[in-house]
């Protein structure tokens, strides 16, 4: 009997070690990083996302940012964490479909400190020829010597009163 329950338990070691997956890959580059992001908030509708991996590219005290006008006009920013963002975020994006895309990209890095201004734009299937939104999202990350760490996400989406200046979209 013992040798079974020693059997059972190391079957079961075994099969959560299976489950767990390893998103080192994911974090080992500037642009692998991005790419993820990127990645994982983007699919069709019905598409579940890899929240643990969303989770696994912030570092611990990480925010997401988003900025813009409240009902009353105002200009406000909302601060979240992964898991905030998650939850008001990741139903409507399962719903809905959402695809963002990188257009342009803007990195400027002093050692370990990293911002990136990356030029998005917003579309419901991966077959819409025009987005329904565009914006930039402000990426700092930070680099412990292991890996990239996502520290904050800080983002606006363009409007009429602030479209994107030319400087921040594609060169054709």
């Amino acid at each position: 009997m013992k040798h079974v329950a020693i059997f059972l338990f190391l079957f079961s070691l075994g099969i959560n070690a299976q489950e767990r997956k390893d998103y080192t890959k994911n974090v080992a580059t500037i642009n692998s990083t991005i790419e993820t992001l990127y990645s994982i908030i983007s699919g069709d509708k019905g598409i579940k996302r890899d929240w643990d991996a969303f989770k696994y590219l912030f570092h611990k005290n990480a925010k997401l940012i988003p900025t813009g006008k409240n009902e009353d006009g105002e200009t406000i920013a909302r601060y979240m964490t992964p898991e905030d963002y998650i939850k008001s975020s990741g139903k409507w994006l399962e719903e809905n479909g959402f695809h963002e895309v990188e257009v342009n990209r803007q990195t400027q890095s002093f050692g370990n400190v990293t911002h990136v201004f990356s030029t998005y734009e917003s579309y419901r299937n991966k077959s819409d020829e025009k987005p329904f939104m565009r914006g930039i999202n402000s990426i700092q990350l930070f680099n412990d010597g292991n890996r990239w760490w996502i520290i904050n996400i800080y983002w606006m989406q363009e409007s009429e009163e602030n479209p994107i200046p030319d400087y921040y979209l594609p060169k054709n």
